[in-house]
């Protein structure tokens, strides 16, 4: 991901969804709070009593998930795959939902030899210090979102960041991310942009925030990228065709990767409330407010 202006947004008891396979499913993400700088390297030198940590010959793959229940094969490469064939350890949020998807990429793995570990909001800063053990003794690690990718508005940023610490390598695999799916086809400013996650549930405060995230695209020319839960995403949109400018650029990017998306990017002046049902689908708003 572009990382210029990119923003990591945390949360203590929210929920991010960021993907659903149809109205009825949905499918989330949650945030975890985010650790002190410095904490996971502290906790790591107690453990093992030194100052410097061994470095592990194996990998820690972070492989992205679809966006709904599509085949995977149709929207990554095979060799995905064949990465998750050869692989035994892996990380999942929810247990159900990743050993269906390394099933639908490999339907003869044994699931019984799998080795399974959670990460999620529940997992604690000292659970999360043992997850990368069969890494450091060699084994390679998978780390599977429960949609999208891997570190991106998800908890699995820290079990990265751990493995960085603890010198073991890092390999990103190629897949969708909703963020920057609706990012590519928006049309808007693709060299600023900055993701904020939630806009605030309070009404007043909702206000203040699209006003004052319109403000800074204008003056620095950097979309504005939000998400929300779905059954508030009509309200998310009426509060934003109602408070933003006439002549604000202003994107809906619905169900993507999926048979029903729609990606449409209008002036404010152009959209109206009832245009478009986003009722419990997973959606993405994006704003750019044009400085000439």
């Amino acid at each position: 991901m572009i990382r210029s202006k990119l923003k990591s947004v945390w949360s203590k008891n929210r929920v991010l969804l960021l993907t659903s396979p149809t109205p009825h499913t949905i499918k989330t993400k949650h945030f975890v709070q985010p650790p002190k700088p410095g904490w996971l390297l502290s906790v790591l030198r107690q453990k093992s009593g030194r100052e410097t940590m061994r470095k592990s010959t194996a990998k820690l793959y972070l492989i992205p998930n679809t966006l709904g229940h599509n085949n995977p094969s149709d929207v990554m490469s095979q060799s995905i795959g064949e990465i998750i064939d050869s692989i035994d350890y892996f990380v999942f949020e929810k247990e159900k939902i990743g050993r269906a998807y390394i099933k639908s990429w490999c339907p003869n793995k044994s699931q019984d030899k799998l080795h399974v570990q959670t990460l999620n909001k529940h997992t604690t800063h000292q659970e999360l210090i043992s997850i990368l053990d069969p890494c450091m003794a060699g084994h390679d690690m998978a780390l599977i979102s429960d949609a999208g990718c891997p570190g991106v508005a998800d908890p699995g940023a820290e079990l990265v960041l751990l493995a960085h610490q603890s010198q073991i390598e890092v390999c990103p695999l190629v897949g969708p991310s909703s963020i920057l799916l609706a990012m590519m086809a928006s049309g808007l400013n693709g060299q600023q942009f900055a993701f904020h996650g939630y806009l605030p549930i309070d009404k007043q405060e909702c206000k203040k925030a699209i006003k004052k995230y319109e403000r800074l695209s204008f003056e620095n020319n950097q979309t504005q990228i939000f998400i929300e839960t779905p059954y508030r995403n009509m309200r998310c949109f009426e509060m934003l065709v109602e408070q933003l400018s006439p002549h604000t650029l202003l994107t809906v990017a619905c169900d993507l990767n999926l048979p029903t998306e729609i990606i449409r990017t209008k002036a404010v002046s152009e959209w109206t409330k009832g245009e478009l049902d986003l009722h419990k689908r997973p959606c993405i708003f994006l704003y750019l407010q044009p400085s000439a």
